[in-house]
């Protein structure tokens, strides 16, 4: 692979135009174990060199050291990059563990000052509401969400593992520039209901761990494996039956590797880069990572074109994945549909 700047894609028909891979910012802060700061900025900066402009945080990320950790890198590069951060789970002050999901007006308005806060900056690029909480009319929190935007605090509005109807429901009362969700070889349930209802809207897809949260990459074959405060220990298809049913899977992915002298990673990517043409709509993923090398590789997968006959060996591995993205799928589109 050679080393070179990635194209640009427009973030569906009403957000701005940005690299065609985002860079997921969780892992510096949050949920995957140690991270070394250095390492983690000097990484950003690798990132923007390559073209990388979305950079995608969260408030609950670290409850909102995250946001913290990267308001320096966003002021000194405030022009060149869209920042994307995220509301709705709320942090119990006495259980620092727990999440609630919350969608009401009040709770969104305080949530944007904080992140506005932390990040230091005006106004956020595109504002995503996390997760979705059905007792609250989406249009109600869409509205609030599209006050925000008329008042400057927010420029894009965007949605995270929402149904189709959710989806059309938000759009009917402001345009929504983005849909994030987890989408990958082994995670393609938005392909049946969301995906096709994104592309009759003009909304972008961007897929969260198009990496299978590293499993397919093959840094790790069970949640044992990893560090004690890492949550991927949580997750169904890492640990147990599923995990050794699931590692086999890889194989088909090594396979097209060699074929392309690439990494498993690469090739995971690159499938996933390669739905914007087959689907016919914006789709930005953006994988994780905290290591520059590690951008340098996965932006090298925008490159890789998969052959009809590739497309064709990987397409049946999700059919085979054992366990579930997440132990309670009610918070996922899949688990509302």
């Amino acid at each position: 692979m050679t080393d070179g700047t990635i194209t640009t894609a427009n973030l569906g028909d009403h957000g701005p135009e940005v690299g065609v891979q985002g860079l997921g910012c969780m892992g510096m802060s949050f949920a995957y174990g140690p991270a070394d700061a250095d390492a983690s900025r000097a990484t950003l900066e690798r990132a923007l060199e390559l073209g990388v402009t979305l950079y995608d945080t969260a408030d609950a990320y670290g409850a909102g050291e995250n946001e913290r950790f990267l308001s320096p890198f966003f002021k000194a590069h405030r022009d060149e990059v869209v920042i994307a951060t995220k509301f709705a789970l709320s942090i119990p002050a006495d259980e620092p563990t727990r999440r609630v999901i919350r969608n009401d007006p009040p709770y969104i308005r305080q949530a944007v000052e904080a992140s506005l806060k932390r990040l230091d900056v005006e106004a956020i690029d595109l504002y995503y509401m996390h997760r979705r909480d059905v007792n609250v009319p989406i249009e109600e929190s869409v509205g609030t969400m599209a006050d925000l935007v008329r008042e400057g605090k927010v420029k894009h509005l965007g949605l995270s593992e929402v149904t189709a109807g959710e989806l059309r429901a938000a759009h009917a009362v402001h345009p929504i520039a983005a849909v994030q969700s987890e989408w990958s070889l082994f995670s393609r349930d938005i392909e049946t209901h969301v995906v096709p209802a994104a592309r009759e809207l003009g909304v972008a897809l961007v897929p969260y761990s198009p990496l299978g949260r590293g499993f397919l990459t093959g840094s790790f074959t069970r949640a044992e494996e990893l560090s004690s405060d890492d949550f991927r220990r949580q997750q169904p298809r890492f640990t147990g039956d599923n995990a050794t049913a699931n590692a086999p899977l890889l194989e088909l992915i090594r396979s097209v590797a060699r074929a392309h002298d690439a990494s498993p990673g690469q090739i995971a990517l690159a499938w996933v880069h390669q739905q914007a043409t087959l689907r016919d709509l914006p789709v930005i993923p953006i994988p994780g990572t905290r290591k520059p090398s590690r951008v340098e590789e996965n932006t090298a997968a925008t490159r890789i074109v998969l052959t009809d006959e590739q497309l064709d060996l990987l397409d049946g591995i999700a059919a085979q994945v054992a366990g579930n993205r997440y132990a309670d799928m009610t918070f996922t589109s899949a688990g509302r549909e």
